[in-house]
């Protein structure tokens, strides 16, 4: 039975929690949060302020971090040199500096796992579609697109300040809403060439983050990406991704897989799971995420998203807002 905490009891917590008490093989023992008023969110189970305290006395077997982006590294560091493994939400850092220094302590404490929470790849329409583009039976991939097309009020920076400040965020858009995006195309694309993109702020929220981005990427095999996401729009609609291949064109729109014929007719493959509530939109592939990961501490194997997995969808970022800010295309490091 794994030992179990979890810190920060913000609204993705939400979605840790019930994940991990539905596991028969993991028990939550302990929770942190700085706010005491949270003492009582989950019954039953230690409450602690301080998480230093927390991993000084709970035997803990692994840890979920589940803070605002600027506490991820310090936070998974401390976990880690107690050798506790950690399952960390996006993103993996506030920047590519930030994320090399948790490849590099993934390297040098290699008993001690760090998974990173980019659920959107366990989801059955992505599974089903990078498969497909790597048996290749619809030929090469020439292009992929993906859009994001969010909306998020003023209240929604207002009630958590941090959200639209570079120093705690990283920024806004890409790395908040549209990170899981980013991931998936670098995923079905490729390694990548160069990006030219820009970023703006279509809203007057006071804001210092972007809160709309758009890309043109270029990958190595020669296929052409295209990347849009914003908060600017008056709902949040469906994310939509689309692979276009020498022999076929495919598209996940509400959370559908469909193949698009010759004819333009477009055929249902198969359809993701469905998370309930006003939630719905971060997928229901939480569970499955987290049930791999535990599984992987259990049998000690690698099947789970690492650091540097989730390191290429940071690079991208920070060469959208570079280009953006030298009206230049950006050579991506290898």
């Amino acid at each position: 039975m794994l030992k179990v905490a979890v810190i920060g009891l913000g609204d993705i917590s939400k979605i840790h929690i019930p994940a991990i008490q539905a596991n028969p093989n993991a028990e939550l023992v302990a929770v942190c949060d700085i706010n005491e008023s949270l003492k009582d969110t989950v019954p039953g189970v230690n409450f602690y302020t301080d998480y230093h305290e927390m991993l000084e006395k709970e035997v803990l077997d692994c840890v979920h971090n589940c803070l605002p982006h600027y506490l991820h590294y310090p936070v998974t560091k401390a976990c880690v040199e107690k050798e506790v493994h950690v399952f960390q939400e996006k993103p993996l850092g506030l920047n590519t500096e930030e994320g090399q220094a948790l490849v590099k302590l993934e390297e040098e404490y290699s008993d001690v796992k760090i998974g990173v929470c980019l659920q959107n790849r366990y989801n059955e329409t992505f599974e089903m579609l990078q498969e497909m583009v790597k048996r290749g039976e619809y030929g090469k991939i020439t292009g992929v697109k993906g859009l994001v097309p969010w909306f998020r009020p003023k209240a929604y920076y207002d009630v958590k300040p941090w959200r639209g400040q570079m120093e705690y965020a990283g920024g806004g858009v890409m790395i908040n809403q549209a990170l899981h995006t980013l991931d998936l195309l670098q995923l079905l694309g490729g390694e990548i060439e160069a990006i030219r993109g820009t970023i703006d702020q279509l809203l007057d929220y006071g804001i210092e983050v972007e809160d709309t981005a758009s890309a043109h990427i270029q990958f190595k095999n020669g296929a052409k990406g295209l990347f849009f996401s914003t908060n600017a729009n008056a709902e949040n609609a469906s994310v939509e991704l689309e692979v276009v291949l020498e022999k076929g064109k495919f598209n996940i729109k509400d959370s559908i897989l469909t193949r698009v014929t010759e004819e333009g007719k477009k055929v249902e493959l198969v359809e993701d799971a469905r998370l309930p509530g006003s939630k719905f939109y971060y997928g229901a592939s939480h569970f499955k995420t987290i049930n791999q990961f535990y599984n992987c501490i259990a049998q000690n194997t690698h099947e789970y998203v690492h650091a540097k997995d989730a390191l290429v969808s940071i690079q991208m970022i920070d060469a959208i807002r570079k280009s953006s800010e030298t009206k230049q295309t950006i050579k991506m490091e290898g």
